[in-house]
């Protein structure tokens, strides 16, 4: 295997232990509409248990999108996958997983509309090519990178990306270059580019919300033209000059951090993929200790295709309770780091998806809906208040196809969500075998409640409803399919590449039967009056 060198690393968290579901023997179930059998719904004695942020649903936009470079090969144009043998290969040398991409056009008209139809979110440009990108700032196309450095950024592109921002009523988290070209002779992490794209972004009337100082610092080497022997004393220097350059510089901007990359369930040998790895207890116990104004982690359930081959996660257990509950393991393990390291800071998941590796092939399809949503639940349930999806547009995961902008099955998902789904989290209760519900306020409305059903079965479910309400069911004909209805009706742009309406359909007080391997929301007037 060749050393990676400028290579855009992932984290490639493996598979462990899965095992295909299994039932025995059974008492004959009453009738899926029976009221033995429905699952009772009672808003009124739903106890508040948090809030999130208005922004709670957010997404990435990558470094690399914005100047131009590899990215994760479609799996249409791969010749093959990996047999695993205990090599992953993921470096920049590996032509086989990686496309050039041309820089993206952040003003298409069908990209913005898709964009402003998740408003108001974050948008985090990032990615481990912005930890060796210069900003040329001259206003001229793109020269070479200079020493030190792997990528360019230029105004133009820039720009781009502010304008894309405020277009679609966003606020704009970033991260910068630490890479050999900023630092001072004692090896120390320097603002001099950072202060560079601070000063321009203020000058187009633009602001960074949040900045994350640079991406997966567990995985130090990624992104080239950076010391190897990076260790976390190194870490904790860098972020005591990044913090205090922040407090002076740009006191309104959030410094968010660490920002590495789950690990802990990873079933290979990192050093198989010639990088040095630190953990987040060596990250956040190195002095002087670091802090943040909020404490983030990055998480993927596991590694794509590309990267584990035969090996890889297997689509038919994509409605397993075991696969879907992975982020809420991971969950528990940051807010635990968060209580040791850095307690009070709110908690954000700055980078996530189906796979690490550009996602596997299902991703692009309806089946990977339920990992979305029941992970957009799950997390506001236990206190995590931004979750930032990789990526808008890029690869097999994105929520838009990154060749014709046109919307997956989770960007559907995320429409409804950001249509209904309000900033203050109930406890709905536990549900049933399969069956996952969630309850947050009607969005924008002081009482009410939204609740979301996840019936990952493959027979009906019912839920007793209290009183008369919208439902918005998320149904397809394939599980593996491309395509998504809504009550019915498949979801697709208008000719002039607008949303459809979104509209519910009204159901009555009591029994409700929702479709096998279905998705829907259901929105009551009553109950979730503030924070009781």
């Amino acid at each position: 295997m060749k050393t990676p060198k400028t290579a855009l690393f992932l984290a490639v968290p493996l598979l462990c232990g899965i095992a295909a579901c299994t039932s025995g023997t059974q008492e004959p179930k009453p009738p899926a509409n029976s009221t033995a059998n429905a699952i009772t719904i009672n808003p009124k004695a739903m106890k508040h248990i948090g809030s999130v942020s208005d922004r709670y649903q957010s997404y990435n936009v990558e470094m690399v999108e914005v100047v131009g470079g590899k990215f994760w090969r479609p799996y249409k144009l791969m010749d093959s996958l990996p047999s695993m043998g205990g090599n992953y290969d993921i470096s920049a040398d590996n032509e086989g997983l990686y496309r050039k991409l041309p820089p993206v056009n952040l003003a298409d008209k069908r990209l913005l509309n898709l964009a402003k139809g998740l408003a108001p979110a974050y948008v985090r440009v990032s990615g481990t090519w912005a930890n060796a990108t210069y900003f040329q700032n001259d206003g001229a196309p793109a020269k070479p990178a200079p020493a030190g450095f792997v990528n360019v950024l230029t105004r133009d592109q820039w720009k781009g990306v502010v304008d894309f921002v405020k277009a679609t009523n966003s606020e704009l988290v970033t991260s910068f270059a630490v890479s050999n070209g900023v630092r001072d002779k004692a090896g120390v992490w320097t603002p001099k580019e950072a202060q560079k794209i601070v000063d321009y972004t203020t000058s187009l009337g633009g602001s960074i919300a949040a900045a994350e100082l640079f991406n997966e610092p567990n995985m130090p080497a990624a992104g080239g033209a950076m010391n190897a022997n990076y260790d976390a004393t190194n870490f904790a220097k860098d972020q005591a000059a990044f913090r205090t350059w922040a407090r002076k510089a740009v006191p309104h901007m959030l410094t968010v951090g660490p920002g590495s990359v789950d690990t802990e369930t990873l079933g290979m040998n990192l050093d198989s993929i010639g990088m040095k790895f630190l953990s987040t207890d060596q990250l956040m116990s190195a002095e002087p200790r670091p802090t943040f104004d909020v404490f983030s982690y990055h998480f993927y359930g596991s590694a794509s295709q590309r990267i584990m081959g035969d090996k890889a996660f297997k689509p038919e257990h994509a409605l397993d309770a075991e696969w879907l509950q992975r982020t809420d393991a991971s969950a528990d393990r940051y807010k635990a780091f968060r209580d040791k390291y850095d307690p009070g800071a709110p908690l954000w998941n700055t980078e996530t998806a189906q796979a690490a590796g550009g996602g596997d092939p299902f991703a692009a399809t309806y089946v990977d809906c339920f990992r979305y949503l029941y992970q957009m639940g799950s997390l506001a349930k236990k206190g995590v208040q931004v979750v930032m999806h990789n990526t808008l547009a890029a690869s097999e995961y994105s929520l838009i196809d990154q060749d014709t902008h046109l919307p997956k099955p989770n960007y559907w998902a995320a429409l409804l969500w950001a249509r209904l789904m309000g900033t203050e989290v109930y406890d709905a209760g536990t549900g049933a075998p399969g069956v996952y519900i969630f309850a947050h306020n009607r969005k924008g409305q002081a009482a009410g409640v939204t609740l979301l059903v996840i019936n990952t079965n493959a027979t009906p479910t019912t839920v007793n409803l209290p009183s008369a309400g919208e439902r918005y069911t998320l149904t397809s004909d394939q599980l593996q399919g491309a395509s998504v209805q809504l009550n019915g009706q498949e979801l697709k742009l208008t000719a002039q590449d607008e949303l459809p309406a979104i509209s519910g359909q009204a159901v009555n007080a009591g029994n409700v039967e929702l479709p096998a391997t279905s998705i829907t929301f259901i929105s009551l007037a009553e109950g979730g009056q503030g924070q009781q």
